[in-house]
């Protein structure tokens, strides 16, 4: 089966990406609605006709797809079989206005929601199509795509997102004003994106509403202009080591130490969390086995049900929130105190069949940390640099260079053979990572822009320059605590060239 239609591979004019002014940049507001129960039902119906419209789009494009390949299997000549149909989102607009008044799906209540909640559907269609193509064709990176498929009213997020019409913040700053659904209240001030509006630095390019554990949101895409800043020490470099124990080891060129204690939000409500869940399969929930069939039934759910589902969204949404918080604050520390910011390239979705520490990664946030390191080190005028996947920076010493061939992971002290450093595993790595931004070896991301490649900056050690002091630790003074047992030769040495990495 082909997943490219007559239209798609002939179309030279790509739609370019929104690009903010010189001096702007993009940003998302998010604050939580409390709708009364008239702009609840509005909120639910368009959510619900995003999800109806995209459901629709894929049933159009993949009806021509079965039906070709049904005709393939009669022998039909190539000619003779039907057409592709675009899946482009104006192909796809203006067929559904079309169908829209005569199709009995649609022809109902239509008129009731904005076209905006439609576009959603059909822009969500099409990019879904647009990466099952790329990834089959190969051009398109990451793991590779399956046909899309429709969206379950159980199981989809509700979301819908207007970029045209009536967008705006209340100058009371209590309020939104969405198209169609009109004024909203929200369940906290609206000041900090509202002073911005009225000074005239920041304009609204869209608002998504999202119904997420129990809650509405909406999110406001704006382009604002942030005044230049710049970190308290923008030519020191430090090095991030993330992990479980502790949720980030910071090093920094000068030599300061720093662990960020990991809060582990999810184990501390797990107890809780297990306990609402139970208690909500005890209620009598909207679905039934049926013994004599084997098959499930739906029926009306218990007001206890929803009750108790509604308990276990609480819960949730707060550990969410908690670890939401505590990885902002830890990103905005970094950025806004060092101009240079050394992150290693971790294979999070490699971590996480791991069943032995899954829930922990899960809980850390290794990946959201990396993604808001970049965009926040761009506003503070700061580099982040990716260290090579491959690189050895537990098992390499940070004094020496001497690396040994394996390190466990239940070895938590480095001990070098070599040189005798004795020092705890994650210190030793966030020390390589801050050296390594000073030998200018890892790969760089300025503001999101992964591309980029760092050879030299303010941060480097001049050649003339005496090599930086000895950072042997005793046993009495190292992080580690006392020397463990399998602190022998449970592995050898090797000498790491740093100059033969491959860089990412």
């Amino acid at each position: 089966m082909s997943a490219t239609s007559d239209e798609e591979p002939t179309r030279k004019k790509r739609l370019q990406r929104f690009k903010a002014r010189p001096g702007y940049t993009i940003a998302a507001f998010q604050f939580a609605l409390d709708p009364n129960a008239q702009t609840e039902r509005r909120l639910w119906s368009h959510t619900g006709a995003a999800r109806a419209a995209y459901n629709w789009a894929v049933s159009y494009v993949l009806a021509a797809w079965w039906q070709r390949k049904a005709e393939e299997s009669y022998g039909m000549a190539e000619p003779d079989l039907t057409p592709w149909r675009s899946w482009s989102l104006p192909s796809l607009r203006k067929t559904f206005n079309q169908i829209k008044r005569t199709d009995p799906r649609f022809a109902g209540w239509w008129e009731e929601n904005s076209k905006e909640a439609y576009n959603t559907g059909f822009a969500n269609a099409a990019a879904a199509f647009d990466n099952y193509a790329k990834s089959k064709n190969g051009t398109r990176k990451g793991p590779k795509m399956g046909i899309p498929k429709r969206k379950r009213k159980a199981t989809a997020t509700p979301a819908c997102r207007f970029t045209t019409g009536t967008i705006r913040l209340e100058t009371d700053r209590k309020h939104v004003v969405l198209p169609v659904i009109g004024r909203v209240k929200t369940h906290e001030s609206t000041r900090k994106l509202e002073q911005h509006l009225t000074n005239g630095t920041a304009r609204i390019l869209s608002a998504t509403v999202k119904h997420l554990r129990g809650r509405w949101f909406v999110s406001f895409q704006v382009e604002i202009r942030r005044g230049e800043r710049k970190a308290s020490q923008p030519d020191t470099a430090v090095g991030v080591d993330l992990g479980v124990k502790h949720l980030a080891v910071m090093a920094d060129s000068t030599g300061e130490i720093r662990y960020e204690p990991n809060p582990k939000h999810l184990d501390a409500a797990l107890r809780l969390l297990r306990k609402a869940a139970r208690r909500l399969a005890r209620r009598q929930g909207p679905t039934v086995y049926d013994p004599a069939t084997g098959r499930k039934a739906k029926r009306t759910p218990s007001a206890g049900w929803l009750e108790a589902k509604q308990q276990l969204a609480r819960l949730h949404h707060r550990v969410a929130n908690l670890r939401a918080d505590g990885i902002h604050q830890l990103t905005r520390r970094l950025t806004r105190e060092y101009g240079h910011v050394v992150v290693e390239d971790l294979n999070v979705a490699g971590m996480l069949k791991n069943p032995k520490i899954a829930r922990r990664i899960a809980d850390a946030g290794f990946g959201e940390i990396r993604r808001q390191l970049v965009y926040k080190a761009g506003w503070a005028g700061g580099t982040v640099h990716i260290a090579d996947r491959w690189y050895p920076s537990s098992k390499t010493c940070s004094t020496c260079g001497a690396a040994k061939a394996k390190l466990p992971l239940h070895v938590r002290v480095l001990c070098c053979d070599n040189c005798g450093l004795i020092m705890d595993r994650d210190e030793n790595a966030a020390r390589n990572l801050a050296a390594l931004a000073a030998a200018g070896m890892t790969g760089t991301a300025v503001g999101g822009d992964r591309s980029a490649q760092s050879a030299e900056g303010p941060w480097n050690r001049p050649e003339d320059s005496p090599p930086p002091p000895s950072r042997e630790t005793g046993p009495g003074g190292r992080a580690g605590g006392a020397i463990p047992a399998q602190c022998g030769k449970e592995a050898g040495h090797r000498r790491q060239a740093t100059e033969a990495l491959t860089l990412w």
